[in-house]
């Protein structure tokens, strides 16, 4: 199962898991928040610090955080997604300071929400939560 981990609070997280929904028709990701019980079951399974600031990857039991993550969901959306996958070439740290800086203002760009959002009828299947 590939899982990805998602800030449930966070507006920007909110969207992008839209977007990868609509851009995912075979249904490969499933989801969950980072914030919920087995999001933290599932980080602790896996060794990963819980109170972290990125999406979680989990693919095939193996994780990717921050850019590693992002570039890695983005090799199995459709259209013209897979292209970015050529950042690899940038070394991780560099590509992770520029997550980091993003990951650190998002909230204040684009909001936050009191709750986890809620995954529509046809989408909710996806959901591990």
């Amino acid at each position: 199962m590939n899982i990805i981990l998602f800030d449930g609070t966070c507006l920007f997280c909110q969207r992008s898991v839209q977007f990868i929904l609509k851009r995912d028709p075979e249904g490969y990701f499933k989801f969950g928040s980072l914030q919920s019980e087995k999001g933290q079951k599932l980080l602790h399974q896996y060794n990963v610090k819980r109170d972290l600031d990125s999406v979680v990857l989990i693919k095939n039991d193996q994780v990717f955080m921050k850019s590693s993550a992002a570039l890695e969901i983005g090799k199995h959306l459709k259209g013209g997604y897979r292209i970015l996958s050529v950042l690899k070439v940038i070394p991780a740290p560099i590509r992770d300071a520029v997550y980091d800086w993003f990951a650190k203002h998002r909230y204040q760009w684009f909001g936050k929400s009191e709750s986890c959002m809620m995954p529509s009828p046809e989408f909710k299947k996806r959901f591990i939560d």
